[in-house]
């Protein structure tokens, strides 16, 4: 049995993505809101992406701008890659949790309110 729980943890760190990434949870805006930005930087270089995203006016550049120079220094430090030379290859906002309120209404009545969360990824890799 052991054996066999090896040969699969080995197999899964075989076939892991070597490249280097970085995670955003729980953010509290809108995957919607989120993706809108994301389309903007993906395929784009490390340069090109964190300029437009200190240049875009919308809540969800901040967020994304964190998590593109988090996973751009995880390449330099853990990979020795070179800021440079990488590209946005995959990026994509993921719903999380909602946090769900009432707002009081007509009659009595109550109202929902989902006050949604996102999880951001940004997956960087060196241009050939």
């Amino acid at each position: 049995m052991a054996k066999r729980l090896r040969e699969k943890a080995a197999a899964r760190k075989e076939n892991a993505d070597k490249r280097p990434h970085a995670v955003a949870k729980y953010i509290r805006i809108s995957p919607d809101k989120v993706r809108i930005v994301l389309d903007i930087v993906r395929g784009r270089t490390y340069n090109e992406a964190v300029a437009i995203l200190k240049n875009t006016p919308k809540a969800a550049s901040e967020p994304v701008l964190k998590v593109l120079e988090s996973a751009a220094a995880n390449a330099e430090n853990n990979l020795n890659m070179n800021k440079s030379d990488l590209y946005v290859a995959e990026c994509f906002a993921n719903a999380g949790p909602i946090l769900k309120r009432i707002m009081p209404k007509a009659k009595g009545s109550a109202g929902r309110i989902n006050k949604r969360t996102s999880h951001i990824t940004v997956i960087m890799d060196e241009a050939k």
